[in-house]
């Protein structure tokens, strides 16, 4: 059976639901083909113990813009998010403990050292200024720097000024953190402005998250940018919780999609992505059936577009080379757990603000370097870092009266495990390790597990298609950004294969549930459709 759309979009993930909202806002007939048989893709919110729910995957919100939520009206369709009562909470021994959040972080750090406390404000003046910058870049598509001449060459001439004249706004102060921003370790950034190991430790941890990296490893400076230039509500640099989990923020954009018509489809995994006389046509799901289109959109991870679902010869040879090359794997291993009670920490045993926030177990980076050591020679950590988050204390709809769920998010373990080793062996073992690493700070947290569901890196990769267990679909480094993602030469949405665009995380602005690929790769998309249109007109009219 051979079905007809203007667009067909390809992974019903955010990104994917997004770009579908804007090109059927603009009037085209728009549809959406998902594998599994729920859209979201890493952003749901499952049942998984009787009467337990949670966010499977991603699991907290802040990067999701604002101008997406505005446009798609996502409150009007029930999403409803909420600010942490402390952003994060680091137990680092017994006693001791640091709790950042706002109003509070000046005289936590204090505890620890009166200069660095100090030191906060210009740190995030100085951090602000950045991030201001990208939430300038975040919702435009960046320059295609190998685009030929003519018109487009002049369309791509323009971006890369209007990127200027926003650069120019930076002092040179600015300028030079910018350049630091972009280059340097998270370590080393930190390094030059604090000097007492758990406020580095609380800001660093932003720094390896999704990244398979140490703190010290050149480029995780970027990474902590990237997850500070998010908003809450107004509320810039903050986290938040989405009410019914992350599942409730697709779901949201799903309705949004079906007033405007979009047809939505689950259960329909594509096999190919056909491309006839140089152009992409149609694609073909598993079942086989056909959807034919004027245009098809990717919202998969570029490695899984471009080496599973097209056909390599029709790839020029450099291209299918870097895809090759791109690297992706964040070292992520990924658990719900259902909890009987909440737990008590040892350096602050009673329930409080500090269990609304993340909870962050990696004292120092020099932990966090070790734990990476660890899991490039052995496969995991023998000490992880675990961030805990425990969004029932927000939400009393994904557990029974008086129990709660609890997200960890654990690090490091290896995207493919040395030796020849699968993680279908050792899931158990690593899940075990996480459990017992939270114990040691929280006597009674093994006890009060009543489930746990657990994911490695391949049952990432399995079930959300996140290859290597790559939460961002692709390493954040400056080879892999901006007009670089995925391929430079391809940083705008357009692929090699004429009508065959993406949408994904794979593409700038990167990972995180943001929508700003999505909402990007719609509006490339209709001003190809624009000026097509423009000229068959003038065909006509000549």
């Amino acid at each position: 059976m051979t079905h007809t759309s203007d667009i067909v979009i390809v992974g019903g993930g955010h990104n994917g639901l997004v770009c579908a909202f804007y090109l059927a806002r603009a009037g085209l007939k728009v549809t959406v083909l998902e594998r599994r048989h729920i859209v979201g893709g890493a952003a749901v919110t499952e049942e998984f113990h009787p009467g337990f729910r949670n966010s499977t995957a991603s699991y907290t919100v802040s990067l999701l813009n604002p101008k997406v939520i505005t446009d798609m009206d996502l409150a009007g369709h029930g999403l409803e998010i909420v600010h942490r009562r402390a952003a994060n909470f680091l137990p680092l021994n017994d006693t001791e403990y640091l709790i950042v959040g706002e109003g509070r972080t000046k005289a936590e750090i204090a505890k620890f050292s009166k200069r660095d406390a100090e030191r906060l404000d210009a740190y995030n003046d100085r951090l602000e200024a950045i991030a201001d910058v990208l939430r300038d870049l975040v919702l435009k598509a960046p320059p295609n720097v190998e685009m030929g001449g003519g018109l487009a060459g002049f369309a791509e001439m323009l971006k890369g000024a209007a990127l200027g004249r926003s650069l120019a706004k930076l002092d040179t102060t600015a300028r030079r953190d910018l350049l630091a921003l972009f280059s340097q370790s998270a370590g080393d950034w930190l390094d030059g402005w604090f000097e007492s190991a758990p406020i580095k430790a609380a800001f660093g941890f932003d720094g390896i998250v999704g990244a398979y990296a140490s703190p010290y490893s050149p480029g995780t400076a970027y990474v902590l940018l990237h997850h500070v230039f998010g908003e809450v509500n107004g509320k810039k640099g903050t986290w938040g919780h989405a009410i019914g989990g992350m599942g409730a923020i697709t779901q949201a954009m799903a309705k949004a999609c079906a007033a405007l018509g979009v047809d939505i489809r689950t259960d329909a995994p594509v096999r190919e992505v056909v491309v006839e006389n140089g152009r992409a046509t149609s694609v073909v799901t598993e079942a086989g059936e056909q959807f034919s289109a004027r245009a098809i959109v990717s919202n998969l991870n570029p490695k899984l577009l471009f080496e599973k679902l097209v056909d390599s010869t029709v790839l020029p040879d450099d291209f299918r080379e870097r895809i090759a090359r791109y690297r992706c794997g964040s070292a992520t291993f990924r658990m719900n757990v259902a909890l009987s009670e909440l737990p008590r920490f040892t350096c602050l045993p009673e329930p409080g603000d500090h269990l609304t926030g993340g909870i962050i177990i990696a004292p120092t980076l020099a932990y966090m370097e070790r734990a990476y050591a660890d899991a490039r020679a052995h496969g995991w950590s023998k000490e992880p870092i675990v961030e805990v988050l425990i969004p029932s204390t927000l939400d009393d709809s994904l557990a029974p009266p008086g129990q709660h769920v609890a997200s960890l998010f654990c690090q490091h373990v290896a995207p493919q495990l040395p030796d020849g080793r699968s993680w279908d062996d050792h899931r158990e073992e690593v899940a075990d390790l996480m459990i017992d690493t939270v114990e040691r700070h929280a006597p009674g947290f093994k006890a009060s597990v009543i489930a746990r569901k657990s994911m490695t890196p391949l049952d990432l990769e399995r079930t959300f298609g996140l290859v290597g267990g790559d939460i961002m679909h692709g390493a954040l480094t400056l080879d892999q950004m901006f007009s670089a993602r995925p391929v430079l030469g391809h940083g705008h949405y357009r692929s090699p294969v004429a009508g065959l665009y993406q949408c994904g995380s794979g593409t700038h602005p990167g990972g995180g549930v943001t929508g700003a690929p999505g909402h990007n790769a719609a509006h490339e998309i209709l001003k190809d459709f624009g000026r097509r249109m423009a000229g068959r007109r003038a065909a006509k009219a000549g």
